[in-house]
């Protein structure tokens, strides 16, 4: 599945991006962003590759990667599930949902099931506190969430893959 996502082809589009910029001075959050699209997330290999083509260390691509919580190393499954953490989303139950998805799944915050389907993550606020708590799947967002719904949305997901 690896060698899949860092296919030539994903290289060759991120390269033809990279040359394509008005300006790669102060492009490199663009063009990261770009990179996770396409390969879902920044090995040290992409992050080599960005820092060969835009002319700049190494060390500044993975010092932006490791800054910004957008960005990750590791590949995240097919379905992302974000739980808000924020103030809002905790007083009304998150934390609950968050420990029913890490139960349903058997994988804890910030890993990938072994199926490479659903991976569970954490957000500190999401911006939609009159739903609380939220929870998002790729994009899609859920307000109101219970620990009821954990099932029944995994489940609908799950028929998604047939």
């Amino acid at each position: 599945m690896c060698t899949n996502k860092l296919s030539t082809e994903k290289f060759k589009e991120l390269e033809t991006f990279i040359e394509n910029l008005e300006e790669k001075e102060g492009a490199l959050i663009e063009v990261l962003h770009k990179a996770q699209g396409l390969f879902g997330y920044l090995p040290p290999k992409v992050q080599q590759f960005v820092a060969d083509k835009l002319n700049i260390p190494v060390s500044k691509v993975c010092g932006v990667v490791s800054f910004y919580s957008y960005f990750t190393t590791k590949p995240k499954g097919k379905y992302v599930i974000s739980i808000c953490m924020g103030t809002a989303c905790f007083v009304k139950g998150s934390g609950d949902v968050l420990k029913e998805f890490e139960r349903t799944l058997s994988v804890k915050a910030g890993e990938t099931t072994p199926d490479s389907k659903f991976t569970i993550d954490v957000l500190r606020c999401v911006g939609a506190c009159g739903l609380a708590p939220v929870v998002t799947i790729n994009n899609k967002v859920y307000g109101h969430f219970t620990t009821d719904m954990v099932s029944k949305v995994l489940n609908e997901y799950k028929e998604l893959e047939g």
